[in-house]
């Protein structure tokens, strides 16, 4: 019976890559909402997913590997719940600007705290750096084509600001210095300012 059991659990470990990656991901995100990065490590991740060390580094190389794809969930899960967001708002500018104020704020107050530490755990990394300039220039084009449709052209420079101001607002607010429906009230409002600045400057000015 003993060896039945254990043969069942076996077959419950045998995952695919993609499925043992997925789950080395959640189990990752599980040890850093409890112990924080100072703390995490791959022989702790294997350890807590019932896998050997060799497993967890066959799919990443490093601590470092673990928490840049983290990170990149994390934005991908921010850009989706932006896009979704916009896809049900057929308002006005002011409408718009409320609800990308909104999306912005909700992924960082679900996983802000863990967030914040990986971002400063990977301080200096080229990898982090590459993949912000990436995420922030996909969020932000997703923003200018909600407005320019109602406000015309934009210079994207200006539209930089918006996640300057937003991850301000989002900082203070999951570390509880501000409410969060103040904080986004403060950032629709910030965005319906950059909006208008930047549909009166032509593009050509700012290159």
């Amino acid at each position: 019976m003993a060896e039945a059991e254990q043969e069942i659990a076996s077959a419950k470990r045998r995952l695919s890559r993609t499925d043992r990656h997925a789950q080395l991901l959640d189990v990752a995100r599980q040890l850093l909402d409890e112990r924080g990065t100072d703390e995490f490590s791959l022989g702790r991740l294997a350890a807590r997913a019932g896998v050997s060390k060799p497993v967890a580094y066959d799919h990443f190389p490093d601590r470092s590997a673990v928490l840049v794809e983290l990170y990149r969930d994390f934005e991908a899960r921010q850009l989706h719940i932006l896009t979704e967001a916009l896809r049900n708002t057929d308002g006005g500018m002011l409408e718009v600007c409320s609800t990308v104020a909104r999306a912005y704020l909700e992924c960082w107050l679900t996983e802000g705290r863990e967030m914040a530490g990986v971002v400063a755990a990977l301080s200096g990394s080229p990898d982090l750096d590459k993949l912000r300039r990436e995420a922030e220039h996909d969020y932000l084009r997703v923003c200018e084509n909600a407005l320019t449709p109602l406000i015309g052209p934009m210079n994207p420079v200006f539209l930089q600001a918006v996640t300057a101001a937003g991850d301000a607002l989002a900082r203070e607010t999951v570390a509880g210095k501000i409410d969060a429906d103040d904080a986004g009230r403060a950032l629709a409002a910030v965005i319906v300012v950059i909006a208008q600045e930047a549909r009166t400057v032509p593009r050509e000015q700012a290159s």
